[in-house]
């Protein structure tokens, strides 16, 4: 029904409609805002590329403070203005009941696959659920606690093995076996909230034909371990969250990370299945996307995973991330991406590692020679970039709090300490560990799962 409004003079009605933007709309408005931010930080920052220039040339000191500030800040700009801009379409069906498949390669997982298929089994999910559990080489008891999972446990469960190492071996093995038209994966150690399944196959069904796969929403289930785990717990809920988002606005979702994701059956077999590449997710995505599919991003559908609690472990999984990105840049050039938001979305990681290593090589000992008085790299006008980056977790955390945690009746959790050594410290270790990934993939290093 329209609600009717009064006036003195006469009676209207009115329907108010929020204001539709196309995507293009979107994508080309998020562009221009960030231009502007670029002029006007170029403006501002122009004494300091004066004083920089003295010291090192004119080429250099472009060199460095755009990759400090000007890209940055441009991205940043970008991401803000698409956030504000995203609004993702009610579900058409939010209680689909079509039968499905869920992957969990596992390799000793003992103290941690047992509760994983607990999670499954209360899912509120009204189709049938299927799980394949791929035992990989494990020299614990992970088959026992699958195998006493089986007993206690409503839901089917299959227990399969594959003998060669390896993730992608032991996902090819399972997919095989597939015969459902959609399946999801997942960790070993991730557990998912109860409607989680639900949410992840109802974006599937609501989407268009050529949405290939759906990228569900990881957080971090671990962080109240130490520091190192509490600054993760904003990362994935706040940067990773971010950067999803943005990639599912534009219809090309860069990672249907293997941790917790829907897949269609039909589409993984066709492009013959999962990559031996250390990134197998990120290559696989990108071989999806090149073949004119979209991948989506779904933040209701939200899963809980152990994230490393010590430095050396933190520092393994990020440099295999950032390997893997170099794995997908290799394998899938980004101008051979057939969508244009594609195309710009894998074609931002070819700066990547310029961005990184600027960052580790002038940042960080800039901020130890500003600590001293020398303002000559890291200065009051490289702060410019901070006010953005908080102005995109502001909007993340309302968008997170308002429309994820509050429908799914979860709440955050007061980590104020954790999230200020993650805005103002947590990139010193995020770039020299990519940097090292980037170096671990020039020359070719043994590759490290876990």
């Amino acid at each position: 029904m329209i609600p009717k409004l009064k006036s003195t003079d006469s009676q209207v009605e009115t329907t108010h409609k929020p204001l539709y933007i196309p995507v293009v709309g979107k994508f080309w408005l998020s562009h221009c805002f960030a231009l502007l931010w670029l002029c006007v930080s170029i403006y501002i920052a122009h004494p300091w590329l004066k004083d920089l220039a003295f010291h090192v040339s004119y080429p250099l000191a472009l060199l460095i403070i755009g990759g400090l500030a000007y890209v940055p800040g441009y991205m940043n700009a970008f991401l803000v203005i698409s956030l504000i801009l995203d609004h993702q379409p009610p579900s058409k069906n939010e209680f689909p009941q079509d039968e499905i498949t869920i992957l969990i390669a596992a390799h000793n997982e003992e103290d941690k696959i047992f509760q994983t298929l607990q999670y499954i089994d209360r899912q509120d999910y009204l189709g049938k659920i299927k799980v394949t559990v791929i035992n990989n080489c494990s020299t614990d008891q992970t088959v026992h606690e699958v195998r006493k999972a089986k007993k206690k446990l409503s839901i089917e469960i299959m227990l399969v093995h594959e003998n060669k190492p390896g993730k992608f071996h032991a996902l090819n093995r399972a997919l095989k076996a597939v015969s459902t038209p959609y399946f999801i994966t997942l960790d070993a150690d991730t557990l998912l909230h109860p409607s989680s399944i639900r949410y992840l196959v109802s974006r599937m069904k609501s989407s268009p034909e050529e949405v290939c796969a759906v990228a569900g929403s990881v957080l971090a289930k671990n962080s109240r371990e130490n520091l190192l785990t509490k600054m993760q717990e904003w990362d994935y809920f706040l940067g990773i969250a971010s950067i999803k988002r943005l990639q599912g606005l534009y219809q090309g979702t860069l990672v249907a990370q293997g941790a917790y994701s829907l897949y269609k059956t039909e589409c993984i077999k066709e492009v013959g299945g999962w990559p031996d590449a250390i990134g197998e997710d990120i290559v696989l995505t990108w071989r999806l996307l090149e073949r004119k599919w979209k991948v989506y991003f779904e933040p209701c559908a939200v899963a809980f995973t152990e994230v490393p609690s010590s430095f050396k472990h933190l520092v393994r999984q990020r440099a295999r991330w950032a390997r893997g990105m170099i794995e997908g840049l290799h394998e899938v050039k980004p101008w051979r991406q057939p969508q244009m938001y594609v195309k710009y979305m894998t074609g931002v990681n070819l700066i990547m590692p310029y961005l990184d290593v600027t960052f580790t090589l002038c940042w960080i000992p800039g901020l130890i020679l500003a600590f001293f008085g020398n303002y000559l790299i890291v200065g009051p006008a490289t702060l410019f970039v901070l006010p953005l980056t908080l102005m995109s977790y502001s909007i993340l955390y309302f968008y997170q709090r308002n429309f994820v945690f509050k429908r799914l009746k979860l709440r955050i959790r007061k980590n104020i300490i954790g999230f200020i050594f993650y805005f103002l410290g947590y990139q010193l270790i995020m770039s020299p560990v990519s940097v090292y990934g980037y170096l671990q993939e020039i020359f070719k290093s043994k590759r490290k799962w876990k």
